[in-house]
């Protein structure tokens, strides 16, 4: 539906500014007076025709909606609930704290959508792109149980949650990956620019010289002559990966091996297991069906080996099996979990269980995060330093040679 940007006076003259969803201008300037909003100016922000619009695919990114302020208007709106306001007066309070951009946008959309009828939980499924499928699933549950606010609290306090894990992961990573980069930087200007002028020296002499010499020397004309190799190769290793992840055959093939490496794997397994299971318990704990939870959730994660896995588990559970009868079976469920999610469904607590599990994997990504990160920093200025040492070895032989001829 298109969005029309508008302007206009209120019954006590002030300005008021914002946007409106309509079929066309016309419907916008009704559903304006109906608001006791006089415009004085009205004009369209997209339409479903429109070259911006066709555009946005590919330009998605720009309007990309940030998670950290979608967080704090979900819990701005559970807060207002809880106080006793109506749905609509909430959202609009909403989107008065909500700056312009891409979640504005989304939220006057929402709200056009709830004043005409339509239930928060519809609303938020039209919006696929911003919220994910298990958002619409527990508002609607807490739309049938009477606990709306309460759940969009827990969606807040969940999105929190998982947003500092990733901040974890990043931070974690952040100090080696800025240490590998000033290495290849280091390491390329010596091989590009320092070593060919100190190498033409020892050439010019016309003296053997050591193997580590000529070993370098190498190594630096292929660096100064086909430096422009190294990109493209680079350029061309990424196409293909990504022609491989596009395929179904391609990902999976990729997302096996990813679980496969040492080191990493274990972290990795670790961090889809930990996102599968609370958005799970998250799930179950707000009423929403086992089926439909677990149908929800085999595409959080993006792992294509956990989705088949979830898929058989959904496919025996609708015949009666158990869950963790039937998670035994999976190649990707380690055996602490099986054993929690057993201990959950005799004593009615499934919900429990898989929180539980969430919290041990993020406990475990945590740990092995920061003992990773320990072991990378000086393995990797062991292995600058012997890089230096080489280039520094191979240019001093050829001096200590000449100073024996000297003498």
């Amino acid at each position: 539906m298109p969005v029309y940007e508008y302007t206009a006076l209120d019954p006590k003259g002030r300005e008021k500014k914002g946007e409106v969803n309509a079929e066309t201008s016309r419907l916008a300037l009704e559903k304006l007076r109906g608001r006791n909003l006089y415009p004085s100016h009205i004009q369209i922000v997209t339409s479903p025709g429109s070259k911006a619009s066709q555009k946005k695919p590919k330009f998605s990114f720009l309007s990309r909606v940030n998670q950290g302020e979608l967080v704090v208007v979900i819990r701005q709106l559970a807060t207002l609930l809880s106080a006793g306001l109506p749905l609509a007066v909430c959202l609009d309070s909403v989107l008065e704290q909500a700056r312009k951009g891409s979640l504005h946008r989304v939220f006057v959309q929402i709200r056009e959508r709830v004043n005409s009828g339509t239930s928060l939980s519809a609303a938020f499924e039209e919006q696929g792109q911003v919220f994910p499928a298990f958002f619409a699933a527990m508002v609607k549950a807490g739309e049938s149980s009477g606990t709306l606010e309460l759940v969009l609290e827990r969606l807040a306090e969940f999105s929190e949650q998982q947003q500092e894990l990733k901040r974890k992961l990043q931070s974690s990573l952040a100090y080696p990956v800025l240490i590998l980069l000033v290495s290849l930087g280091v390491i390329f200007f010596l091989m590009s620019y320092v070593v060919p002028k100190v190498s033409q020296i020892f050439l010019d002499f016309e003296q053997a010289l050591p193997l580590p010499t000529l070993v370098l020397i190498q190594i630096s004309d292929l660096l100064h002559h086909y430096w422009w190799l190294f990109p493209i190769a680079i350029v061309a290793a990424w196409v293909v990966f990504k022609r491989i992840q596009a395929t179904p055959r391609g990902k999976l093939f990729l997302d096996r091996r990813v679980l496969q490496l040492p080191l990493i794997g274990p972290i990795v397994h670790s961090i889809v297991i930990g996102r599968f299971s609370h958005t799970l318990g998250t799930l179950l704990k707000n009423e929403v069906t086992l089926l439909q939870s677990l149908q929800i959730v085999r595409n959080v994660t993006g792992n294509t080996v956990l989705q088949q896995n979830v898929d058989s588990v959904i496919n025996e559970v609708s015949q009666g099996s158990s869950v963790a009868k039937t998670m035994q079976k999976g190649e990707i469920f380690p055996a602490t979990m099986i054993q929690l999610v057993a201990a959950g469904e005799k004593s009615g607590q499934l919900d429990t269980m898989f929180l539980k599990v969430a919290q041990t994997s993020e406990e475990y990504v945590t740990n092995k995060l920061a003992m990773l990160t320990s072991l990378l920093e000086p393995v990797m200025i062991l292995v600058l330093g012997g890089i230096v040492g080489f280039v520094v070895l191979a240019v001093l032989l050829p001096i200590f040679d000449m100073s024996q001829l000297v003498q």
